[in-house]
């Protein structure tokens, strides 16, 4: 699941990355250092900027499209089968709103992953993912 504020969902104290390595590792048998590799995978895939650099920052280092981004990435890694986004883009500015969107439309497509969208407003008319 994506949530709509990506800074309630991910825990201030703790690194991103370390907050994708724990959920891989609850999900997968594999080692901490696989588990490293996937989410900076992961971190690359969801086109945040130097994913290395990345799985080392707190979440308040990160701007708002950022955060929402670790968010699909932690929903995405283990290759769902249906993804609930519950109002993703909701707290992003407008331009950050579309690629969102786009990234998850991507996505969707690369991992045949169906996603319901939770929305009280169809603000992306122009979007082939969503119709109102």
């Amino acid at each position: 699941m994506v949530f709509q504020e990506p800074m309630s969902a991910l825990n201030p104290v703790m690194k991103v990355g370390k907050q994708l390595v724990e959920c891989i590792l609850s999900h997968q048998p594999i080692s901490t250092n696989e588990a490293k590799g996937i989410a900076i995978e992961w971190f690359g895939k969801v086109k945040l900027p130097e994913p290395q650099k990345m799985f080392d920052r707190y979440p308040h280092q990160l701007s708002g499209g950022q955060k929402q981004r670790v968010m699909i990435a932690m929903a995405m890694c283990h290759h769902p089968d249906v993804l609930i986004a519950d109002e993703p883009t909701t707290a992003l500015d407008v331009t950050v709103q579309k690629e969102i969107i786009f990234l998850m439309s991507e996505l969707q497509k690369e991992f045949n992953t169906s996603m319901i969208f939770i929305t009280t407003t169809c603000r992306w008319q122009q979007v082939s993912l969503m119709k109102c």
